[in-house]
């Protein structure tokens, strides 16, 4: 899977009319990633988690196609979300469920 393919049509629309804004974005990013020890699949996990946490549906179609193409299982990503039920709340995990079936569906 190609990273651009990942990404939100409206983020890459936006991005491409702002290339400093992308470059900035981009290496933010990996100096997070760089910072600490989780794998890149763990990383992409937390990130959906927090994509479904601030009802981001996009973030989470994003983090959804980047956990798979880093090692994750459609059954992890699922239960990542199920996790959050008791923290965010049944309502939000269904919708972010919903939005990450999207995903795997496509998978």
């Amino acid at each position: 899977m190609k990273k651009g393919s990942m990404l939100p049509k409206h983020y890459v629309t936006v991005l491409s009319k702002h290339p400093k804004l992308k470059e900035a974005l981009q290496s933010l990013g990996t100096a997070l990633r760089d910072e600490g020890p989780l794998d890149e699949k763990t990383a992409q996990l937390v990130q959906l988690a927090a994509a479904a946490s601030i009802r981001s549906e996009g973030s989470v179609h994003s983090h959804a196609k980047r956990a798979l193409a880093a090692g994750a299982t459609p059954a992890e990503i699922r239960h990542a979300l199920i996790l959050l039920v008791s923290t965010i709340g049944f309502p939000t995990v269904m919708a972010a469920l919903s939005w990450a079936n999207d995903v795997l569906k496509k998978k």
